[in-house]
């Protein structure tokens, strides 16, 4: 029953830069369109411009066919797995590695523990600084994030510049994790 629903293919398996927004129906046809062009308008005249019904009157210009072509893929995908059985893998992976870091990298500093968290661990070992962690890593192999992650004010309270983010997803295995966890240790005995 929400008013609005939005959410981005990438973060589904899909491409970046394509999403789906939900409006109800009363409020979409109550706003006007924020831009304009190509299939969104109904008839143009110098006196008057009629917008097309929805969801047209939204969408300007030619739409990113391929992209939602393969949004429409990503989701089939997930769907042939299914939903719970992702979260059930990614939940495992994130116990299992959240476990071992604690268990096993000094001066480790998880951000983020709330029961039922999706699968992503924003840390930091000791002080050292998120960005070298993330460029050594990446050195050897192991891809993460690293920065405030669109979270400046969080992370200011938190009193820290940013973190080092590592997620999982349907895709990954425990022996990537594995091989996650060696390299950290490797990299945090480095900057030690």
């Amino acid at each position: 029953d929400a008013d609005f629903y939005a959410f981005s293919a990438h973060k589904m398996y899909g491409p970046a830069g394509v999403g789906v927004l939900f409006g109800r129906r009363e409020l979409l046809e109550k706003m006007p369109p924020y831009q304009g062009g190509g299939e969104m308008i109904e008839s143009v005249s110098f006196e008057k411009t009629t917008f097309a019904e929805l969801p047209y009157k939204f969408e300007a210009g030619t739409p990113d066919f391929i992209g939602i072509a393969a949004l429409h893929k990503a989701i089939d995908y997930m769907e042939s797995i299914g939903i719970e059985a992702i979260a059930a893998h990614e939940h495992e992976l994130l116990e299992y590695t959240t476990r071992r870091m604690t268990e096993e990298i000094p001066g480790i500093r998880i951000f983020g523990t709330a029961p039922g968290k999706c699968a992503i661990i924003s840390f930091l070992v000791g002080n050292e600084h998120h960005y070298d962690m993330g460029m050594l890593l990446d050195k050897l192999g192991i891809a993460v994030r690293t920065g405030h992650h669109c979270a400046q004010p969080l992370m200011t309270a938190l009193g820290i510049e940013g973190t080092v983010r590592a997620s999982f997803a349907v895709y990954n295995t425990i022996e990537e994790c594995d091989r996650f966890l060696a390299a950290l240790s490797r990299v945090s005995e480095m900057l030690r």
